[in-house]
């Protein structure tokens, strides 16, 4: 799965456990979107967290 360039935040792992107790497997994907940025000089690709986004961590290109 896909990772956050800034940060690194990427798939969590975890159990689903039903009323009954039975627990299975299941991930937490992050919210990635991808963004043009600016890096020296540059437009890039990249996929971004929201979080990095709304914390301006990102240059955005233009």
């Amino acid at each position: 799965m896909a990772k956050c360039a800034i940060c690194g935040k990427g798939v969590r792992v975890g159990m689903r456990v039903s009323h009954s107790h039975v627990r299975t497997k299941r991930t937490w994907t992050p919210n990635l979107q991808p963004v043009r940025t600016v890096i020296n000089g540059k437009p890039v690709r990249m996929k971004v967290c929201t979080r990095c986004l709304k914390a301006g961590k990102v240059k955005r290109a233009l």
